[in-house]
């Protein structure tokens, strides 16, 4: 391989991440405020995995997916989060490269894996209001397992890709990057190695990861708008709103903070909007998520109600 050729490894030890762009009388109140939305991220999915594992009428692909969903989301906060907390109280900004790399394999790895988890979770849902006689036979166990192991293979498969094309790349002097944590779009500009191959591979591979899973989103809502526009009904209509809507709000707000950032960068110097678009699907959207599928959902609320009633009954 050309990368183990090259002048040996980067001269560049570590990376400076100048994090949040907020004034240093803010730091204190910034800093609480993000710990209090990562511990609700990391107490409320912890929750729904717990309520799926606990409550055996849970134990459907819906809730199946859910908990792969609520894990990944744990673990896509807890890659960046914690490490800009650390840099808020200690005014340390390092990271070492071997930290900044792996923190961006694990970030495009969760990434990705929440990519696909939407996309399997769309299809659940059209098989449920589509053909709702046939769920049960069409997402078997075996289905679902099958799903979510392509899901987890693929996304370690991209993760390893850009990561081991972004170490062959040498970073010479400029080491500061104007982020909160690793990102790999920022990386390659900094670096001073040719990136054409990487630019391409990103272009090309991680387009196809990014528009597969939308493309199969998108024809499952267009497929469960037609069945509910055949015959319509405000009945059909607000079963369909009460068994998708979750997932479609999630899915927006997701792809939506992640267009922001990514396919409408900001034209100016300014990089303040970016990073409040990496904000929204690194924390908040992991936050919400609990809220989205618990608040609105009668099967979790029934089943926090019964596990919260019999340890009270077990306390007494």
């Amino acid at each position: 391989m050309s990368c183990m050729r090259r002048e040996n490894r980067s001269s560049v030890s570590e990376f400076l991440l100048l994090g949040l762009p907020i004034r240093p009388q803010q730091r204190g109140v910034v800093f609480a405020l993000f710990l209090g939305v990562y511990l609700t991220t990391v107490l409320g999915n912890l929750l729904i995995i717990l309520l799926i594992r606990l409550d055996s009428r849970l134990h459907t692909p819906m809730y199946f997916l859910l908990s792969h969903l609520a894990f990944s989301d744990i673990s896509l906060s807890s890659i960046t989060v914690p490490k800009m907390l650390v840099n808020m109280l200690t005014q340390q900004k390092s990271i070492p490269y071997v930290g900044c790399i792996s923190q961006i394999y694990f970030f495009i790895l969760f990434a990705c894996l929440d990519n696909f988890l939407l996309a399997v979770m769309a299809y659940d849902r059209y098989v449920a209001v589509c053909q709702p006689l046939h769920y049960t036979t069409v997402m078997r166990e075996g289905l679902c397992i099958l799903l979510v192991a392509g899901s987890w293979f693929f996304s370690c498969v991209h993760a390893l890709l850009h990561t081991l094309l972004l170490s062959c790349l040498s970073f010479c002097a400029d080491n500061t990057i104007p982020h909160f944590f690793c990102d790999l779009t920022v990386l390659l500009k900094l670096t001073c190695s040719d990136t054409s191959l990487n630019e391409l591979v990103l272009f090309i591979e991680g387009g196809m990861i990014a528009f597969l899973p939308m493309s199969a989103i998108l024809g499952s809502y267009i497929c469960i708008g037609a069945t509910i526009l055949r015959v319509p009904s405000i009945k059909r209509i607000c079963k369909a709103l009460s068994t998708c809507g979750s997932h479609l709000f999630v899915v927006f707000l997701y792809y939506g903070t992640l267009a922001m950032s990514y396919f409408f960068p900001s034209s100016n110097n300014s990089k303040v909007k970016d990073i409040i678009a990496s904000v929204m699907y690194t924390v908040v959207t992991p936050m919400l998520n609990p809220f989205t599928y618990s608040l609105r959902n009668r099967d979790m609320k029934l089943a926090l109600g019964i596990i919260y009633r019999n340890r009270i009954t077990f306390a007494k």
